[in-house]
């Protein structure tokens, strides 16, 4: 039988232009308050695409205000029915479907991934993740509870208190938790957005979405969509801004009931911090994670020359490839910046690496491999899991026992067996200890 033949990819649109610079809360579009723009670059050539509304914490304020009141009892997003919020999500995948290659060829030029990865896989994963939680919109329901006769502690009234009440009917409600704050990466700005923006749709939330700065783009063309697909003003609301103004307004604002984010370990706890410190609202955070990648056999590995999100992520990347060198390991290939444009490091290899380098133990986020040798099942197992991380990791082996002895006792939130980055949109994401707590999905 023959393989399946790989679909036809489309070269990415030219001399694209960017519609959606402001900032959107209530299904409108706005300048921002302080009347500041920030610019967005393209990583691949250091250019600048456009500028784009700052969003800070009176813009936020502004976002919350419009998503509290289309979560008020009696509103339009409160009031619709479960099974039309699953129809708009859905209305949502087809316009994003007419929008495929437009999204694409603007994640592709403002994140810095290769065209073929944010058509297929990005805009793939992301349009079934919002056609997944459609189908769940309408199935979140609660339980009936079987109960006797009311029990009072104290026996002499408990003739007067059968006769007030007699059998119990007792029953649980799935209620939306109200207005979330999302906090999205640049490393995968339109997957976690739909990520985090599917589940709380589904489940009768409102939310204020605060993209990376880096990254703004895709997230607010995805704002015109959702318009454009029927959701009522307010459910959806998009603040561009800086981390420490609208990512800290967002922490710390006493009317937003959940933060979901995803970034680095150092920001989750300052988020923490500042849920804490405010309302006690719920946090979801996935952070980041120093995944092993365990080889028992001969494997093929191609190494691709990727760009850096910004200057700062590349130059800690080259910043943690000189520490390699410096502390010993063997440089086998790669090790510098790779060209004189964008933001590129070049495909980096080291062996005789040891546990102790910073190269083993801090989070790269970079096209760099460390090769370590191991001894024995044992000996991979307590160093892979010798880290205050806990995302991800990989088994390869053809061996099954071998590879279900391994991966179960990985403290991983998710462990790929002869694979990498396979996703499965029903299965939860999230991490062990430093990366985080809580799952999404």
């Amino acid at each position: 039988m023959s393989s399946p033949a790989k679909p036809e990819i489309p070269a990415p649109l030219a001399n694209l232009k960017i519609q959606y610079t402001k900032i959107f809360i209530n299904n409108e579009w706005h300048d921002s308050v302080s009347g500041k723009k920030f610019p967005v670059f393209n990583p691949a050539t250091e250019e600048i695409i456009c500028h784009v509304e700052e969003g800070d914490k009176a813009d936020v304020d502004k976002a919350v205000k419009a998503a509290r009141q289309a979560f008020q009892i009696g509103s339009p997003w409160r009031t619709m029915d479960a099974s039309e919020r699953g129809r708009l999500l859905n209305k949502l995948t087809d316009l994003m479907e007419r929008d495929r290659l437009l999204l694409a060829t603007m994640e592709s030029m403002n994140a810095g991934k290769v065209f073929p990865h944010a058509y297929m896989m990005d805009l793939e994963v992301s349009i079934k993740i919002l056609k997944y939680c459609a189908g769940w919109a309408d199935k979140i329901h609660g339980q009936t509870i079987p109960s006797g006769k009311y029990i009072w502690e104290t026996p002499c009234m408990m003739a007067e208190v059968e006769a007030i009440y007699g059998d119990i009917f007792t029953y649980t409600r799935r209620e939306p938790i109200g207005v979330c704050g999302q906090i999205i990466p640049w490393n995968g700005p339109l997957l976690v957005f739909t990520g985090k923006l599917g589940p709380a749709l589904a489940c009768g939330n409102t939310v204020i979405v605060k993209p990376a700065e880096q990254t703004p783009l895709t997230a607010l063309h995805m704002a015109s969509l959702v318009k454009e697909a029927g959701f009522p003003p307010g459910v959806v609301n998009v603040v561009p801004g800086y981390g420490p103004t609208a990512g800290a307004a967002i922490s710390s604002h006493m009317d937003i009931d959940k933060v979901s984010f995803t970034g680095s370990t150092e920001v989750g706890k300052l988020i923490k911090e500042a849920a804490g410190k405010s309302n006690l609202k719920r946090v979801t955070l996935e952070l980041g994670g120093k995944s092993p990648c365990i080889v028992f056999a001969d494997a093929d590995c191609e190494y691709k020359s990727l760009a850096s999100i910004d200057k700062e992520q590349h130059d800690k990347i080259l910043d943690l490839i000189e520490s390699g060198k410096k502390e010993g390991a063997k440089l086998e290939c790669g090790g510098g910046r790779w060209g004189n444009k964008g933001f590129f490091v070049q495909p980096t290899v080291f062996s005789n690496v040891t546990d102790e380098m910073r190269i083993a133990k801090e989070e790269i986020f970079g096209p760099v491999q460390q090769i370590m040798k191991f001894k024995s099942i044992d000996d991979v197992i307590k160093r892979a899991n010798n880290t205050s991380y806990g995302l991800a990791a990989g088994v390869f082996t053809k061996d099954l026992d071998k590879a279900l002895t391994v991966s179960s006792a990985l403290q991983a939130g998710i462990v790929w067996v002869n694979c990498y980055l396979a996703m499965a949109v029903q299965s939860p994401f999230g991490g062990f200890k430093m990366s985080g707590n809580g799952r999404e999905l």
